[in-house]
């Protein structure tokens, strides 16, 4: 099954002086209760705490502040659809039921091409293994 959204909203934050992570983020509207996703990554190499906790790698946040990390396995481009592939384990952390999501991009150019190049950063992040499969971003 796919789980899919329409994107009206698209941002990339990536400024240390006033950002505490890079943040990629994609929502159906500025409404709490509405759909998102947020990917995330430090800015920093992790330390030791984060790397014996596993979280030395991106994060994907959903609503409701589900939460998990190194979930992504597939970012892929098609069109204006950004298809997510999740680890099926982590489908209960971000309480999702679907491991695929798809984001039909209707947010602003300028804020979608922002969002592209900040996520194509996110999951560059952290430990190798941990990084998934990206298309066409």
């Amino acid at each position: 099954m796919v789980y899919r959204f329409t994107a009206h909203i698209a941002c990339g934050l990536d400024d240390p002086e006033q950002d505490d992570c890079m943040l990629a983020g994609l929502a159906e509207s500025d409404n709490e209760e509405d759909f998102s996703m947020m990917f995330m990554c430090d800015f920093g190499e992790s330390d030791a705490q984060e790397v014996s906790l596993g979280m030395d790698t991106h994060c994907l946040v959903t609503p409701d502040q589900g939460t998990a990390y190194g979930c992504v396995r597939l970012v892929e481009l098609d069109g204006d659809v950004l298809r997510v592939t999740l680890d099926p384990t982590s489908l209960a952390e971000l309480g999702l039921t679907d491991p695929v999501v798809e984001a039909v991009l209707c947010a602003p150019e300028a804020d979608t091409a922002r969002m592209r190049e900040v996520l194509s950063r996110i999951l560059a992040y952290g430990r190798p293994d941990a990084r998934p499969v990206v298309r066409a971003l």
